[in-house]
């Protein structure tokens, strides 16, 4: 007897949707695929559904779930509505209607669109399906940026959940208001700040007084924000959120939107816009912290930016994590016995002096970690990546051309310039002696001046291909010599 798992998918959310409850939509595309299983005479094995997933998602719970059940062969039909309501991803249906489920046994049936697997003829219809299916998608991705971009331009936040301190203003939508209780933490941050606290100190206090951090603040008020690193999530404050709070214009009422995008309407990876693409308007809402206090906390910032002792960066700084809970390793100097610094540095796990929930000690020295950075690279380059930076150094110059190349050209270019010089002589020695006429002597010179001037300007050209190649081997070679040692 055929065994079928019905799914049901539904991107957008009903108005009446009730709380913990299925959309009516989903309940009706229940109810419809189940009349018509039983009408088939199929025994239904499971019923799963995504409510507010798109089908572009391939993160979805059930959908997931329903293909580990596929590939058990707990069942050997899989019902939807239609073919969308299982994907709208090009990519999933060659993947799964045309290669998987084959290889699983599983028949694929879309009841409204009639799309079969069992049915070898509707292929192209399913492929055809699928592309349109698509393009819908990245239709309507390219219209939902439009009329967010537009929002965003007028001041209105987008956001599914506003900045720490902040909350959406239930009377007007994309308007933000202060959140009188995390509120206080922020203006207490920059007040701190300005007292001469650093952004590592601050984390540390807060979290001995046990003040949430914003990922559990949110979560304690009714989000089900998860995101974020181990300690974010177990409450724990960390000098990057405090600094990325300090960082926030939001804080002075200037609504600041665009600062990530996604790569495409197929990938949920951000990247980070460049600043001068940001849409920031001015003034939208209350402010929390005073203009010239945010300032002021900002030449702070850049003036005690971590340094090598040069005033300049060093270049770890911010990137090098603990590989057991992923925070940011903290440089630091240990002193002897009587309270006198050492002349080496260490860096350590920044979540090392937390307490419940902090990550074990981790240290490892500066100098020896830039040695064994510095050994990894040259072996990296060496073994693997000398043949290919070659090619790109050549590909970056251009085709090589020899030099004696262009030394040979211009030996020929200043040879036939003696030439026509030569012939010139002859010529006016011919109108002297009365072997050529006078029209004959001119319309000969102006063609030979006019072949002289042609090749005088070859010369030059040649000149200066040969200086820029010779200089642009030169420095491939250098790069070629730094490459190597």
């Amino acid at each position: 007897m055929n065994r079928v798992a019905i799914y049901c998918r539904l991107s957008d959310e009903d108005r009446i949707k009730e709380q913990n409850q299925d959309s009516e939509s989903i309940q009706n595309q229940k109810n419809l695929l189940m009349e018509y299983a039983i009408e088939q005479g199929w025994e239904i094995y499971k019923l799963y559904s995504d409510d507010d997933w798109s089908g572009m998602d391939s993160d979805r719970p059930e959908w997931n779930r329903m293909l580990l059940d596929a590939e058990s062969k707990l069942f050997n039909i899989v019902l939807c509505k239609s073919q969308s309501r299982f994907t709208r991803d090009m990519e999933m249906v060659e993947k799964y209607l045309h290669t998987l489920f084959p290889l699983w046994g599983i028949r694929f049936v879309g009841f409204a669109d009639n799309a079969d697997t069992d049915n070898k003829g509707n292929k192209k219809a399913r492929q055809i399906n699928g592309l349109v299916n698509e393009w819908y998608c990245e239709d309507i991705s390219e219209n939902i940026k439009v009329v967010f971009d537009k929002k965003r331009r007028d001041g209105l936040y987008i956001g599914g959940l506003a900045p720490y301190g902040l909350q959406k203003d239930p009377n007007e939508k994309g308007k933000l208001i202060i959140d009188p209780e995390a509120a206080v933490t922020v203006k207490r941050i920059f007040q701190l700040y300005l007292e001469g606290y650093g952004s590592l100190k601050i984390a540390k206090l807060f979290n001995d007084e046990g003040i949430p951090n914003p990922t559990k603040y949110k979560n304690l008020h009714g989000s089900s924000w998860k995101k974020g690193k181990k300690e974010e999530r177990l409450g724990l404050w960390n000098s990057v959120t405090v600094r990325r709070i300090l960082k926030n214009r939001m804080y002075i009422g200037d609504m600041v939107q665009g600062v990530h995008r996604k790569l495409s309407y197929k990938s949920k990876k951000c990247v980070l816009v460049p600043k001068e693409q940001w849409y920031i308007v001015e003034n939208t809402h209350e402010a929390i912290v005073d203009k010239a206090a945010f300032e002021l906390v900002q030449k702070l910032m850049e003036r005690k930016r971590r340094s090598d002792g040069s005033g300049k960066p060093h270049v770890l700084a911010g990137r090098v994590r603990c590989a057991d809970c992923g925070s940011s390793m903290i440089r630091f100097t240990p002193k002897d016995r009587n309270g006198h610094s050492l002349p080496y540095k260490y860096l350590r796990c920044g979540m090392l002096d937390k307490k419940t929930g902090g990550c074990t000690g981790h240290y490892i020295r500066l100098d020896r970690l830039e040695e064994l950075i510095l050994f990894r690279m040259k072996a990296y380059f060496q073994d693997i990546a000398e043949d290919s930076l070659k090619k790109q150094c050549q590909e970056i110059a251009g085709e090589n051309k020899p030099v004696k190349s262009f030394e040979s050209q211009l030996a020929d270019v200043d040879k036939q310039i003696q030439q026509r010089k030569k012939t010139i002589e002859v010529l006016y020695m011919d109108r002297v002696n009365g072997d050529i006429t006078l029209p004959q002597w001119s319309e000969l010179k102006s063609s030979f001046e006019k072949q002289l001037e042609a090749l005088s300007s070859r010369r030059m050209k040649l000149k200066e291909e040969k200086r820029i190649e010779a200089s642009r081997q030169e420095k491939e070679e250098q790069l070629q010599r730094k490459i190597k040692y």
